[in-house]
């Protein structure tokens, strides 16, 4: 269920990952004239969402959000809604609908519930995502030892947002996030990890071979997702 591919350069690495990412695009916008997708923050998919601006696409009919989220507003520079906005709904994308996991609301749960609520009535699963990988072996806001993880991780739950504590005693994460869960990723038509760094090599093959009650990547695996994982060593 894991398709790999190695670049030898980030630009290669980085085109690969924008061309699947628009063909799975494409393809659901031929079908129904819709088309969502899920993009991963922090600085990694920055060159990848440059590339996939670009696509010939109808953007219009594009709703994008992301995988996870810090609990903090646009104006913060720790926001993930203000990348995507930087490097990928910019151009011809500027077209598509953009869809917060954020909301100025009283708690992150309560946050988490109106960004489910909003997510649910697109009606659909969704048809790419992009996602990356922690040191630790987290993607989206699924970290190590977090009280949320259990959830996080149940195959059998309804597609859903959650609010994700702040770790304890250094733990990661640093501060509150909003993320999806197991279920959207498992139903979503494409997935695509982008990873760069000689080290995530050895993270991930100890992640996919972890026990899918507490390791993503393996939960992702039992799930029977298929996952195509991009790899570049250069920095």
């Amino acid at each position: 269920m894991i398709a790999s591919q190695t670049f030898t350069t980030r630009d290669a690495w980085a085109e690969a990952a924008a061309n699947a990412l628009a063909e799975a695009l494409a393809d659901a916008l031929a079908a129904g004239g819709r088309a969502l997708f899920a993009g991963s923050g922090g600085s990694t998919p920055s060159p990848i969402y440059a590339r996939l601006s670009e696509a010939d696409l109808d953007w219009a009919g594009v709703m994008a959000t992301l995988v996870d989220e810090r609990y903090v507003p646009e104006t913060s520079p720790a926001s993930n809604a203000a990348l995507l906005k930087r490097t990928l709904l910019t151009g011809r994308a500027a077209a598509a609908r953009f869809t917060p996991l954020y909301s100025p609301a009283v708690t992150v749960d309560r946050a988490a519930a109106i960004a489910s609520q909003a997510l649910a009535a697109e009606g659909r699963p969704l048809d790419a995502v992009l996602l990356g990988m922690g040191e630790d072996g987290h993607i989206c806001s699924m970290f190590p030892g977090s009280p949320t993880l259990t959830t996080l991780l149940t195959p059998g739950l309804k597609p859903a947002v959650y609010g994700v504590p702040a770790g304890r005693d250094g733990a990661a994460p640093p501060q509150e996030r909003l993320t999806l869960n197991l279920p959207w990723l498992v139903s979503a038509r494409r997935r695509v990890l982008a990873l760069t760094g000689a080290d995530k090599r050895a993270v991930f093959e100890r992640e996919a071979a972890g026990d899918p009650a507490v390791n993503p990547i393996a939960a992702l695996i039992a799930a029977n997702a298929p996952l195509e994982v991009l790899w570049t060593e250069a920095e």
